[in-house]
């Protein structure tokens, strides 16, 4: 097989990846706040100590975990719009199934994170008057956060690995880009191959700016 990267021509093909990097890097920041949002509290309801918060919670966290996401991807497609009765976007379903689905990963790290913090200063909350929810809020989750936020990130980055699957609906993400102008050139290989090149640059990045930021933390600590 002869590769010729000669057709390459970045104006044109910008044009066509510009749309789907757009969208992957939106898909990517909503599913982050949305999936750490509702992530912290399925963590929350698990370490509540209250079967009727912990069950539930915890059948949601280890039923998502145990699904490919591609399976999720598929179902949120296919049956939420028989649920509503109308027609669903192929972008406003990735939405959904991704912050659904990542609440399921954010949940178990924001659960380490909060048991991380001593109880020591939970109890010191408590001996100022402080009830458990100011308790959580002032000095629990700030902590966790801060000691998570390495962790965090990492499963951000993995994040926007994942937005490629949403190709299985149709979507228009950074790599169904690079496919467009891959058929446009009748080049598909040396198209997927830049493909590759792009996201292991954006994403090794990323990882490499985790790094830094971990020895900081680990520096005030």
């Amino acid at each position: 097989m002869n590769l010729d990267f000669g057709f390459l021509n970045w104006g044109v093909i910008s044009s066509f990846v510009a749309k789907g990097f757009i969208f992957s890097i939106q898909l990517t920041i909503i599913a982050m706040l949305g999936g750490i949002a509702l992530g912290t509290v399925l963590a929350l309801m698990r370490l509540s100590g209250k079967k009727w918060l912990v069950l539930p919670a915890a059948f949601y966290v280890n039923t998502l975990r145990s699904i490919p996401l591609v399976m999720v991807i598929l179902w949120f497609f296919l049956l939420i719009p028989l649920l509503i009765g109308r027609p669903m976007g192929a972008e406003l379903s990735a939405i959904i199934t991704f912050t659904v689905f990542e609440a399921a990963y954010y949940s178990e790290i924001m659960r380490a994170g909060i048991q991380s913090v001593p109880k020591g200063q939970v109890h010191a909350g408590y001996a100022v008057g402080m009830t458990y929810a100011q308790c959580m809020k002032l000095v629990v989750l700030p902590q966790a956060f801060r000691n998570m936020l390495p962790v965090l990130l990492t499963q951000t980055i993995i994040l926007f690995q994942d937005t490629s699957l949403v190709y299985a609906i149709g979507a228009y993400d950074l790599l169904k880009g690079f496919e467009v102008a891959g058929k446009n050139f009748n080049r598909p290989v040396e198209t997927y191959l830049v493909a590759a090149v792009v996201y292991f640059i954006i994403c090794f990045s990323l990882s490499m700016l985790v790094r830094r930021l971990q020895q900081k933390i680990q520096i005030i600590r």
